[in-house]
């Protein structure tokens, strides 16, 4: 009988032959404009403008992520959990079929999910906003019905990466305009009638439904939102402390997309099952999410790591509120996943990069920062 290990890189293998025989990115694009700073700020602006608050009557908007249990995109949904909680601007919840444990991928879980029947009796107006990650399983009924239903009643949706096919699932992309993970264009625009792809942006908005490019822009997406809600000055505080100057949607989608070579090395990549070595991250109450999820996400990503969590006390509370489930470090020899304790949650994922190709090559940590759609960094801290 295989290892659980073993069966998950097993499937995962199989997977991947199956996504990419049926890859659909489409045609390469043509290179960006010449994008000037006001129309970088009008595209920004635009943004800000369109998630406002629409209430007047001074209470707090209601943000739900929105969660499969059995499989959501790690950071998709750590990082605007804790970004927003963080501000302190609104009231954020995870929402999902099921009260509690929540199943990431490429690693980890969580508990504290609401359900969907707990928070629609606690706001029976509905969510003023609804941020839906990447999740395993695109079109199940009863997420997809409770997201359209959310937008019935008013709330501004946002798809996060493949958070998109989430979205249209739910009927809310035909005839919009969208951004979406490079990888997810080609079915986006072939399932949604009169939709378009916008390419060069981190993030779009059309009538109350914003979508984004890949995992990693969720940092921008949310850091504008923040700026909608709460003020140019309290997303600028948290840029800070996430290790960013700037949220602009600026981006160069022409590197992102899969040639014939690419595709090949991909497929040799995901099925060299035998090759992955099993990792712990130590993880203690009070720790980072969006650090943890960033640099977690990007080792996993090498196709060479699986990560568990590991702890001298069981579950953890995370920064964000959050738990997160661990098994117990005694006799685990497993190598840690290397944290820094000083550098702020992008540098540190600039930081893991460096270590990526420096323990498994340039290659590989291209392949991570594809995935993840991560434009090349200048001046990333590789030494020291």
């Amino acid at each position: 009988m295989f290892t659980g290990s073993f069966s998950r890189a097993l499937v995962a293998a199989g997977m991947a032959v199956l996504v990419l025989a049926g890859c659909s990115s489409g045609a390469p694009l043509p290179p960006p404009p010449r994008d000037d700073a006001a129309a970088l700020q009008r595209d920004q602006q635009a943004f800000v403008d369109a998630m406002k608050p629409r209430s007047s009557g001074g209470s707090r908007p209601v943000i739900a992520v929105l969660a499969s249990n059995d499989g959501t995109e790690m950071t998709d949904l750590l990082l605007p959990y804790a970004v927003l909680g963080r501000a302190d601007i609104a009231e954020v919840r995870i929402v999902a079929p099921r009260a509690g444990r929540i199943d990431l991928f490429p690693a980890l879980q969580v508990d504290g999910a609401q359900d969907f029947a707990g928070f629609d009796r606690t706001h029976p107006a509905g969510a003023d906003y609804v941020i839906v990650p990447a999740m395993l399983k695109d079109d199940a009924p009863e997420i997809t019905a409770w997201l359209r239903r959310q937008s019935q009643q008013g709330a501004r949706v946002i798809g996060v990466c493949s958070g998109a096919l989430v979205v249209g699932q739910a009927g809310l992309l035909d005839g919009r305009r969208f951004a979406g993970h490079w990888y997810d264009r080609g079915t986006l625009l072939k399932r949604h009638a009169g939709s378009t792809h916008v390419p060069h942006r981190r993030y779009v908005v059309d009538r109350g439904v914003a979508t984004t490019t890949g995992i990693t822009a969720s940092v921008p997406t949310m850091l504008a939102l923040v700026e909608a809600i709460g003020g140019r000055e309290k997303a600028s505080a948290l840029a800070a402390e996430l290790g960013v100057a700037s949220w602009s949607p600026v981006h160069d989608s022409t590197p992102f997309g899969l040639d014939a070579g690419k595709r090949f090395a991909y497929l040799l990549n995901k099925a060299a099952f035998w090759r992955v070595e099993r990792w712990s991250v130590e993880v203690r109450d009070g720790m980072d999410d969006v650090s943890l999820a960033l640099a977690t996400d990007a080792w996993e990503r090498t196709g060479r790591v699986r990560v568990e969590a590991v702890s001298t006390s069981g579950p953890v509370r995370l920064r964000s509120g959050l738990v997160l489930l661990a098994r117990p470090a005694a006799g685990d020899d497993a190598p840690r996943l290397p944290l820094s304790a000083t550098l702020k949650p992008v540098p540190q994922l600039d930081r893991t990069l460096c270590e990526i190709a420096g323990r498994h090559g340039d290659a590989r940590r291209d392949w991570v920062m594809l995935e993840m759609e991560y434009p090349a960094q200048q001046g990333a801290a590789c030494a020291g």
